[in-house]
């Protein structure tokens, strides 16, 4: 069923609304000096939600060990102008992950949170860039020292699909 969206509802994510097959790489351990990486791909479908306010992103992870699944939630606070996001893993699932906040500028959307990794003090940053080849990326890096210095420990390059190749998560 179509939604109603609000005109004055943000398009700062409508470059990701659709289907999408990801190529990700992630780090074998985090903030423990590693640089080993281990690629696999995965599925996604973002969907707007709230009017346009929100959007929820159905994902399909296919690890080496095994796929699984998880959501990212999204929702625009007009009154700062930043955008909040959530993620669940299906792993965990009653437990949300602490919600990294931020907003784009000049393509670029970069979010933050404090969080924890192994009992200790981290802050955590979300970067998208949205680029001009159509094909957006996500970065995620933890930081062990209030955001002196980072370790990036997942990328993502999404690229579209197209009606034929859609099929179900």
């Amino acid at each position: 069923m179509p939604q109603d969206l609000d005109p004055a509802a943000p398009a700062d994510f409508d470059f990701i609304i659709g289907d999408w097959r990801v190529l990700h790489e992630r780090l074998n351990a985090r903030l423990a000096g590693c640089t080993e990486w281990t690629r696999f791909e995965g599925r996604t479908s973002t969907r707007r939600i709230l009017g346009g306010w929100g959007n929820l992103e159905d994902n399909l992870l296919h690890l080496p060990s095994g796929p699984y699944r998880a959501a990212a939630m999204r929702s625009f606070d007009a009154a700062t102008g930043q955008w909040a996001i959530w993620w669940l893993d299906s792993r965990a699932p009653h437990a949300l992950d602490v919600p990294v906040r931020g907003a784009f500028e000049h393509g670029v959307g970069v979010f933050h949170a404090d969080d924890t990794l192994d009992g200790r003090h981290i802050r955590v940053r979300f970067t998208w860039h949205i680029g001009n080849d159509g094909h957006p990326r996500w970065e995620q890096a933890f930081s062990p020292d209030g955001g002196q210095t980072w370790e990036t420990n997942w990328r993502m390059l999404f690229i579209r699909l197209n009606a034929a190749a859609r099929g179900p998560l």
